[in-house]
């Protein structure tokens, strides 16, 4: 039973997900694929713990110039959210810098009432 295990968790660490493949390594797929036929390409599949769909898709974003990979995902996210909080903060500051250029004025009107009654 130890040797199962030992074999399963020894699989399992040198097969990497699809979403964890770099682009670089979806077209070497890619280019090791293309001339496969049926059996051979399952049997490719297997062995890096992939699914022909998973090929589809990867040639399909390459045609197309797109990539469905997280990483960029993950990144274009975290950009969007630091922009978000970027233009909130951004607003907050020039309400501040509103509000203190207006009591800025009305204290300058105030002094100069204050001369007027004074003089």
């Amino acid at each position: 039973m130890r040797a199962k295990k030992n074999t399963i968790k020894q699989k399992d660490s040198s097969v990497k997900r699809p979403s964890d493949w770099t682009p670089a390594e979806r077209l070497n797929a890619l280019l090791t694929t293309h001339s496969m036929d049926e059996q051979a390409l399952s049997a490719y599949c297997r062995h890096n713990g992939i699914f022909t769909h998973h090929l589809k898709q990867w040639r399909e974003d390459f045609e197309s110039g797109t990539s469905s990979s997280p990483a960029y995902l993950t990144e274009l996210r975290d950009l969007k959210s630091s922009h978000k909080n970027l233009q909130s903060e951004l607003n907050r500051k020039e309400k501040a810098l509103a509000e203190a250029a207006a009591l800025l004025v009305l204290q300058k009107k105030f002094q100069a009432l204050w001369e007027d009654k004074e003089g």
